[in-house]
This record gives structure tokens, C-alpha cells and sequence, in this order.
């Protein structure tokens, strides 16, 4: 959510920034509603100094026994009690009509973010990893032999439509072990707090993190009301939802291992096959809440932190610097981490790492008082993937299949598969 008074001082820059977004023309509304807002609650005003004054002037008409006067002011004081309400209606309408509006605008991308817009117009930053020579031709993960056992599209579909898997055997296992693995490199070497929360939340949550109002299509509701989140960068940043906080306590950094539910509303024809895309999944997130100066840093390290998963598991990969039109509405800078799959042929995101600023502190109403004094002011908010779990099993399965059908496992992984190294080509530990 944005700044009125920021918009009021420096509306140029405001456009200029949206422009970069791809809007145009919503500075002018939002300033036009304003302006017609602050009318409505000056007129009020002064239709209620005059109100109290006529009050005032019934009483004396009535004292000094001038009954004209005192009908003709009881009549007027009448008349602008009536006026008043209207007008104070008007003003409340014009507010919440202002509200809906600023909460349905993003963020506004930093100076830094490439213009674009979509995925074409990304910007590499860094490779990290060499794509292994293959002597055969590499599969996509659900056709390797090994896997084929363990990862059931037919069920899932019969339990609960397109979009489901039901993992069994040893695949469930090393997808269990992934998350596990993350959790604890991001607890031990990181020094993240482990933290568990609810996958059903109340809508404030979703407005507070940005996710509502224009983007409910993407999410699932309850007949309770409840909405089921779309992955715990809702819980985790709503922790501090309505709160005053003390810089001291900043940065708090927060890690989850939880279910993610979607309704993949704008992916119709998109990635069918497989698990890259599914309607429920895992994933281990990132979220840190920050003072206004360390946000920047605070991406760059949350970016190392997922970075470091996918070098831990022998995964090559890419950071991208998203640009303004592929870019989430919440960000004001993404970094995305692009996983190599051999049976793609293609580096596919896995992480997306974005800076929020103090976007989602105001919808939160969520501050600090800062350590030398002064005004509170919004803490800013940061989200990262650390990662998906889902897609790192397609990376894991994808770069270590072999021409046997088997697949080699990363080293990390063995202590948390009782020591078995290999997904055999029948689909077993060993």
C-alpha cells in the first residue's frame, strides 16, 4: 500500500514509477479521489462550526424571547445536521473508494530493476554450476525409470483432479529429506528461527501481505471464510501484523516448512505434465522483517541463503534480477533462482527472493520505534523460497539420472536417507 502524502508531494515520480509497471493514468485518479475526499471532510467541517454556533445562537433566541429567530435557527441547525451526515458519508465512501484503489496498485520497482515485459527481459546476474555432459539422452523426471514407481499422476488425479500427485516409496522419501535438508542448513548455518504455522488464515492476512484483494483468484477460499495460503510468506509476515516493535529486535528472521495450495488460475495449458506446477505443494520459506536502512542487504543475504541450497545439492543454476513487468506486485526488487533440467533442456525459477520495502508494513500497520527516537515508522518486509521443495526433487532427480534409469543422490542428502545414495532403476534406496 502506498503513501498518500508521498503521492500528494511528488506525484511525477509516483507515474514515472507505475509507467515502469506498465500503468498509467492511476496517479491522476488517485489524486482526483483525494482531492474530492479532503473537500468533502472540509465542507463537513465547516458545516459543523457553523452548526455548533447556530446551537449556541437557538439558546439566546430562546432566552431573550424571540420565537421567529429561534424557529428559524432550530430549522437551520436541523438542516445542516442533515448536511453534515450526507457529506460525511460522502467523505467515507470517497475514503474507502481511495482505500480499494492504493491497495489494489504494486509496489514501485527500484531504479535498479531492468524495465521490461515478462520473463524475456530478465537480467542474469550469475551461473553457479556447470550442466553435467550426459552420453545419453536425459529424461524429464517423471519418465526416469526410478522414478516412475514412486510418483503417481493417476491416483492424485482420481483423489482430486488435475494438478495432484501422490508420492510413494522412496520418492516420498527423498522429497521428506529435501525439506528436512533445508530446514536445518537454513536453522544451523543460517541462523533463521524454525517456525510452524497454520495453512488456513483470516483475510486480513491475505490484504496484509498483498495477496487481496486483486489476486484472490490465485488462492483458495473456504465456505468458513478461511483462505488456504498460498504459501507461508502470509503467516510468516503477518506475525508482526498490527505490532510496535523495537529496532533492537530487527532483522527477525523466520523459516517455515509448510503446504502451499493454488489454483494456478493463469497457467491453463501450462506445464500439465509432471510436478512443476501442481495445485498443492511444498515449500520452505524465507521471510525476514527489517528496518527501513537494512532491507537491501538483508536481499542480497537472503539470496546467498537459497543460493546455497542449490550448491549444497550440486545443482546448477542462474540468478536472475527480474525486470518490471514479470516482477510480483508486492516487490520492489526480485531475484530468482533458475534451476538447471537436463530433461528440459532449460533452466527453470525454483526461488524468487524479493525485497518489499515497506509495502506490506503499512497494509500491516506493522512498525518499530527507532533505537535514537522518533516517530515509529513501517518495518520493511523481505520473502524468499528456500525452496521449493517440489522442484528441487524434479532437480535432484533430473541431474542425477543415469543411463540405467537410476538416479545418483546428492551427498547432503545420505545421512537423512539412512546412508543410501542411489534411487535404483526399480525404484528402491540403496
Amino acid at each position: 500500500m502506498h503513501d498518500i502524502r508521498a503521492i500528494r508531494d511528488n506525484p511525477d515520480a509516483f507515474e514515472a514509477a507505475l509507467n515502469r509497471r506498465g500503468l498509467t493514468g492511476l496517479t491522476a485518479q488517485i489524486l482526483s479521489l483525494d482531492e474530492a475526499r479532503r473537500g468533502h471532510i472540509a465542507a463537513a467541517e465547516t458545516a459543523q462550526a457553523d452548526q455548533n454556533k447556530a446551537s449556541k445562537d437557538v439558546g439566546a433566541a430562546k432566552a431573550r424571547g424571540d420565537d421567529a429567530e429561534f424557529e428559524r435557527l432550530r430549522a437551520l441547525v436541523a438542516t445542516t445536521k442533515a448536511d453534515i451526515a450526507r457529506m460525511q458519508a460522502e467523505a467515507a465512501d470517497l475514503d474507502t473508494q481511495l482505500r480499494d484503489l492504493l491497495l489494489g496498485i504494486p509496489n514501485l520497482p527500484l531504479d535498479r530493476v531492468p524495465e521490461g515485459r515478462d520473463e524475456d527481459d530478465n537480467v542474469e546476474l550469475r551461473r553457479w554450476g556447470t550442466p553435467a555432459a550426459l552420453d545419453f539422452a536425459p529424461v524429464e523426471h517423471f519418465q526416469i525409470p526410478g522414478v516412475v514407481p514412486g510418483m503417481d499422476f493417476q491416483t492424485g488425479a482420481k483423489l482430486s483432479g488435475s494438478r495432484f500427485v501422490v508420492l510413494k516409496g522412496a520418492v516420498a522419501r527423498i522429497h521428506r529429506a529435501l525439506a528436512q535438508f533445508m530446514v536445518d542448513l537454513h536453522v544451523d548455518q543460517h541462523g533463521l528461527e524454525e517456525t510452524w504455522t497454520p495453512v488456513l488464515v483470516l483475510e486480513q492476512m491475505m490484504l496484509g501481505t498483498g495477496q487481496l484483494p486483486k489476486f484472490g483468484e490465485d488462492s483458495y477460499l473456504t465456505r468458513e471464510g478461511y483462505w488456504l495460503i498460498p504459501t507461508s510468506e502470509v503467516t510468516l509476515t503477518n506475525t508482526v501484523n498490527g505490532d510496535l516493535l523495537d529496532q533492537a529486535a530487527l532483522p527477525r528472521r523466520m523459516v517455515a516448512h509448510s503446504q502451499c495450495f493454488r489454483s494456478e488460475a493463469g497457467s491453463a495449458g501450462r506445464d500439465t505434465t509432471g510436478m512443476l506446477r501442481q495445485h498443492q505443494f511444498e515449500k520452505v520459506e524465507m521471510v525476514s522483517i527489517t528496518d527501513a536502512d537494512s532491507g537491501l542487504a538483508e536481499h542480497d543475504r537472503m539470496t546467498r541463503c537459497a543460493e546455497a541450497v542449490l550448491e549444497a545439492l550440486e545443482l546448477p543454476y542462474r540468478t536472475m534480477i527480474l525486470c518490471t513487468g514479470d516482477m510480483g506486485a508486492g516487490a520492489r526488487i526480485t531475484h530468482d533462482l533458475e534451476v538447471w533440467l537436463p530433461g528440459q533442456d532449460r533452466y527453470r525459477e525454483i526461488s524468487s527472493v524479493s525485497y518489499c520495502g515497506d509495502y506490506q508494513g503499512r497494509r500491516m500497520n506493522a512498525r518499530y520505534r527507532p533505537a535514537g527516537g522518533g516517530k515509529p515508522e513501517f518495518v520493511h518486509t523481505l520473502n524468499g523460497s528456500g525452496l521449493a521443495v517440489g522442484r528441487a526433487l524434479i532437480a535432484v532427480l533430473e541431474n542425477g539420472q543415469q543411463a540405467d534409469g537410476s538416479v545418483r543422490l546428492p551427498a547432503v542428502l545420505h545421512p537423512y536417507l539412512k546412508g543410501a545414495t542411489t534411487l535404483t532403476a526399480q525404484g528402491s534406496l540403496a
